[in-house]
């Protein structure tokens, strides 16, 4: 995103009787929020050493699993034409915060040609909704210019613009009436609705006695031994994460056309807020010279080992091992498998 935006186009984002088109922010707009945030927020633009730091911190934060959230307004040009970004933590538990989560409302920008539209009512409108209805966030506090406090005060912060706070306590659910039909509502809400889930693809190798192939973990101890592969990219599909994965952590290129082994579901749990969804592919049998050959990211692994099947059970929890004989015997009988619990917190 250039720093020199420019100038608007005479009408701004719309959606459906006139509304601004606003959506939920991913960590690709970090860099956008931190420079809405330094041309339209502090009294003193931040350098591009500070834009790439505070963007480097922010992107995370936004994924899934960060402590981030923001809606954005978009330009028709493209650039951002208002944001207002969120930040979650723990409180203690009280009446006002039964669940111990509060948020602070830390940016909210709209572009100086863009301003008067409604847009800065709207980002606050659907963040304030997004984090008390899908995060459980009953607390709210901000800090106001005076220009903006009667927009805050509508919205239901009380208190003076140095600290204006809130409070959204939450609603039991209604009871739905038997045979009652379900209500309609936006696509971008019903979006908010639906369970998330974190996709991942793995390749599973052998050596030539159909022994097989893990990687150690160096920052994963309740599950030490692991599968090639990891996490899918935006964008990517599963076949495309398992090539991409297994040349970053081995160097190794799996040949295609891709075959399906297996495919694994869990429940989320402590260890993880969403449920996982992943795709196991047929890497093959390497030869030794294949293996010795094999070169670890440092950062994610530090030993490959190759056993057979029954040697692993020692060095792994049940639901690993059980994951991994499921693989074992899709390669060996040729029936791809469903291995559907492989629920965190269960190991």
């Amino acid at each position: 995103m250039n720093r020199d935006m420019a100038p608007a186009a005479p009408v701004g984002p719309q959606k459906a009787a006139g509304h601004p088109a606003v959506r939920a922010a991913t960590p690709a707009d970090a860099e956008g929020i931190v420079r809405m945030r330094s041309e339209h927020v502090l009294s003193e633009p931040l350098s591009e050493d500070w834009i790439r730091r505070c963007t480097t911190e922010l992107a995370p934060r936004l994924a899934a699993a960060g402590d981030a959230r923001a809606f954005v307004i978009d330009a028709p040009d493209g650039s951002m034409a208002s944001c207002a970004l969120g930040l979650i933590h723990p409180v203690l538990p009280a009446p006002a915060c039964p669940r111990g989560l509060a948020a602070r409302v830390q940016i909210v920008a709209t572009h100086p040609d863009l301003r008067r539209r409604g847009y800065a009512r709207a980002v606050v409108s659907r963040l304030l909704d997004h984090l008390s209805s899908m995060e459980h966030v009953t607390l709210f506090e901000l800090h106001a210019g005076v220009e903006a406090m009667p927009l805050y005060r509508e919205l239901g912060f009380e208190g003076s613009p140095a600290l204006m706070r809130m409070t959204r306590l939450e609603e039991p659910t209604p009871a739905s009436k038997p045979g009652s039909a379900s209500a309609w509502m936006p696509l971008e809400q019903y979006a908010e609705t639906v369970p998330k889930a974190t996709c991942f693809a793995c390749v599973y190798f052998t050596d030539e006695d159909d022994r097989p192939l893990q990687l150690h973990s160096v920052y994963s101890p309740t599950h030490p031994w692991q599968l090639v592969g990891g996490t899918m990219d935006p964008g990517e599909r599963p076949w495309e994460t398992a090539v991409r994965e297994c040349q970053e952590e081995t160097g190794l290129t799996p040949a295609g056309p891709p075959r399906l082994l297996a495919t694994v579901y869990g429940l989320p749990g402590a260890e993880w807020p969403y449920s996982t969804i992943g795709c196991v592919f047929d890497g093959g049998r390497l030869t030794a010279a294949q293996i010795r050959d094999i070169t670890l990211n440092p950062q994610e692994h530090d030993e490959v080992r190759v056993l057979p099947l029954d040697e692993w059970k020692a060095l792994m929890p049940p639901r690993d091992v059980a994951r991994l004989s499921a693989v074992d015997k899709a390669r060996r009988t040729g029936e791809t498998a469903y291995f559907g619990t492989w629920d965190w917190g269960n190991a």
